[in-house]
């Protein structure tokens, strides 16, 4: 069984498409088996826009701002690990900024993972070579298995 679980979360309800098969694998386990789940939070987008009239620029965000957004992160990753914690489960949250593949593998490495577990949104043809696919990336790239949970049908973002 998994003892170390990474769970990349992105704030949306697709992206929590995972936990409900996380609750039922830690239901499974044994009570002596201590299970440790890693709540990951990417933060993708370094700039933001300003709009000035008709002109637009994008602006990085400052370091006050940024620490806000991984505070709010944070927060959120706490609140989501609330259910699992009271399963007797160990919750550790990690935030960080840049290209989410890379830095859930990074994630992976850096906790000792023995199981990725996320969401994907399912998509195929040209809405995945648009958007690209994080669950993609991060299934070549770990050295590690990933389990992948299809958001249902209807899931709508947050």
């Amino acid at each position: 069984m998994f003892e170390r679980v990474l769970v990349p979360l992105d704030g949306s309800r697709v992206g929590e498409a995972a936990l409900p098969v996380i609750k039922q694998l830690v239901d499974k386990c044994s009570p002596q088996t201590t299970v440790e789940i890693t709540l990951c939070g990417v933060i993708t987008l370094l700039r933001h826009w300003v709009v000035v009239g008709e002109a637009s620029a994008p602006v990085s965000y400052t370091e006050e701002e940024l620490n806000l957004i991984k505070q709010r992160v944070t927060d959120y990753l706490v609140r989501t690990g609330e259910s699992l914690k009271k399963r007797g489960v160990v919750i550790k949250t990690t935030v960080t900024t840049g290209n989410a593949a890379e830095e859930i593998l990074k994630a992976a490495e850096e906790t000792n993972a023995d199981l990725i577990a996320m969401s994907t949104h399912g998509r195929s043809g040209l809405r995945r070579l648009a958007f690209g696919s994080i669950t993609d990336k991060v299934l070549h790239g770990a050295s590690v298995p990933v389990l992948m949970v299809r958001a249902p049908e209807g899931t709508v973002n947050k």
